[in-house]
């Protein structure tokens, strides 16, 4: 399957054309990148810092992984017709997964879980639409939905991580 569609360049609207399993295997690419950074970002924060947060009004360090995590599942599941886990829980306000060990545990599994549907996903369905009303999207819609909110949540942690005096890991692009 080839995904066809038009773009604006240079002040005029050009075509483009992309193989779905192209474009399946930079998203693989593109989620193993993911996870390997946000990976780098749990291993600079100590132990003791994870319930670090930035305001008494924000969550903390462990709270925003794991919302990450949870984010990852929800999110790619409608994209990639996985069922969900998790479904009875929330992370972020589970006693149980604030401590490092367990946030290194949810969130690879996260992106596990991401890497795994996208795998297993027929890439000619990406263009077919899932859920209704405004939520009814494109399977790749609901993968880069997914993207964008870990990209998301994992910056918001930069400022944490400075706020805790250490450095970040130093962006991935590729």
């Amino acid at each position: 399957m080839t995904i066809t569609g038009s773009f604006f360049l240079n002040g005029s609207f050009a075509q483009a054309s992309i193989n779905a399993e192209d474009l399946k295997a930079q998203m693989l690419k593109d989620w193993q990148r993911a996870k390997d950074y946000t990976i780098s970002y749990l291993e600079v924060v100590p132990a003791d810092k994870y319930s670090f947060k930035a305001t008494d009004s924000t969550r903390s360090f462990a709270q925003q992984m794991l919302h990450l995590a949870q984010g990852n599942i929800n999110l790619s599941a409608s994209g990639t017709g996985q069922q969900r886990v998790y479904m009875n829980v929330s992370l972020e306000k589970s006693p149980g997964a604030q401590t490092r060990d367990s946030v290194l545990y949810y969130v690879k599994a996260s992106y596990d879980f991401v890497i795994d549907g996208i795998t297993k996903l027929d890439a000619s369905k990406f263009s077919e639409k899932i859920g209704s009303g405004n939520a009814a999207m494109m399977r790749m819609v609901w993968l880069n939905k997914a993207f964008e909110h870990q990209t998301h949540h994992r910056g918001q942690t930069t400022i944490y991580i400075r706020l805790m005096g250490l450095r970040p890991p130093n962006e991935r692009l590729f």
